[in-house]
């Protein structure tokens, strides 16, 4: 597995090979009507797509001898977005847009009214007890855009969230995947019998999955460490199992919503001066930060960034960032929402903060970035066409 530095981010494709084409292809594959899909899936009565999270392209390559159901059906990879992180993937997904139509665009960013929110958590962020946002920011407010399964459900699909139990209502499930009915499960059996029990019967029925453990084990082990592979032929074995029991004329298509890289350079962001003269607040996580400057420091906010980081950061003002389409189309309600300055990291190098993040500072595996180890995913497609 390489980490040298490329000279250039890898930039997601929006509009034609993203996390945000993977919903759009299934609906039009079970007929709901909506515009024609960048990719083509087959006609089918019922699918199921799985995300499972922080399976990297790159390492599903590298281990493909751990995951051979995957690695067999896995076609050309897909980008995830920017930031390549858990919850701005999912809404990418659930939504069928990018970053900058959704407006979730980091871990954490600045919401309506200079709030900062932790949108894995739905939460406040920053030093001290989080508070529960929920209503103060509703995520639908947040993310008010119909929801791949709310499109679905209003063309009479019938449509199953089948995913960890904690995870029913959160504000993450209410921007990205409202709609339909929440089924919560456990561990890895009832989220395979949960899967293939919401696509079979009779009519049309879409089932959406989600296994968290893979992307767990990478950050606290490292992605590629012996814990985590014997995680991923764990996971292997269950879509072998759910494509064994997916009934006639229906689809499985798995996915991922970042890769990941082991972090060995960090600078602390709460430490180092020059990381934080000039700077107002500071979101995203330790691969992709948003900075958001005081008035009149941008300059020198910059060049403190740059000078610091060097070669370790693509360093870009938020109007530079929209221009190369980091965050693919942004609507004037979300742009406030970017930093002033976005930082996305190279090579092992990471943004930490001992203060305001002291778990996620010290763990190994981490993602976010423009990297190929981050940004590229498979799309594993099984069917049952007849």
């Amino acid at each position: 597995m390489s980490h040298a530095l490329s000279a250039e981010p890898l930039l997601p494709r929006y509009g034609e090979r993203s996390l945000a084409e993977v919903f759009p292809a299934v609906l039009a594959a079970l007929g709901v009507p909506g515009p024609a899909p960048a990719i083509t899936l087959p006609p089918v009565r019922a699918a199921a797509v799985l995300l499972i999270d922080g399976l990297g392209a790159e390492l599903l390559r590298d281990h493909a001898p751990d995951a051979p159901t995957l690695a067999a059906l896995a076609g050309e990879p897909l980008t995830v977005g920017f930031p390549s992180s858990t919850s701005i993937s999912i809404t990418s997904l659930g939504t069928g847009l990018p970053p900058g139509e959704h407006g979730v665009v980091g871990i954490s960013f600045q919401a309506c009214g200079g709030e900062m929110l932790d949108s894995l958590k739905w939460t406040s962020y920053g030093v001290g007890d989080p508070e529960d946002l929920r209503e103060s920011l509703p995520p639908e407010r947040i993310q008010p855009h119909d929801t791949a399964l709310q499109r679905a459900a209003a063309d009479q699909v019938r449509v199953t969230t089948v995913g960890p139990r904690s995870f029913r209502g959160s504000g993450l499930t209410r921007a990205a995947l409202r709609g339909g009915h929440y089924q919560g499960v456990m561990a890895m059996g009832d989220l395979a019998a949960g899967i293939v029990a919401a696509v079979s019967g009779p009519g049309r029925r879409l089932a959406y999955g989600y296994h968290a453990d893979l992307d767990a084990l990478g950050h606290l082990h490292g992605p590629g460490s012996t814990p985590w592979r014997f995680q991923l032929r764990l996971i292997d074995r269950m879509v072998a199992t759910i494509v064994e029991q997916l009934p006639p004329d229906s689809l499985l298509a798995v996915t991922g919503d970042h890769g990941m890289v082991t972090v060995t350079r960090r600078y602390d962001a709460d430490q180092l001066t020059p990381l934080r003269l000039g700077v107002r607040l500071l979101g995203g996580d330790p691969r992709a930060r948003h900075v958001y400057v005081r008035d009149g420091a941008a300059a020198e906010v910059r060049a403190a960034w740059a000078e610091t980081l060097a070669d370790d950061a693509w360093i870009v003002p938020r109007d530079q960032a929209i221009a190369e389409n980091w965050f693919g189309p942004v609507g004037d309600d979300v742009r406030e929402r970017i930093g002033d300055l976005v930082v996305a990291m190279r090579g092992t190098a990471g943004v930490v903060r001992s203060v305001a993040e002291p778990t996620l500072a010290g763990l190994p595996g981490q993602h976010g970035s423009l990297t190929a180890e981050e940004q590229l995913v498979p799309l594993a497609v099984a069917t049952t066409v007849r």
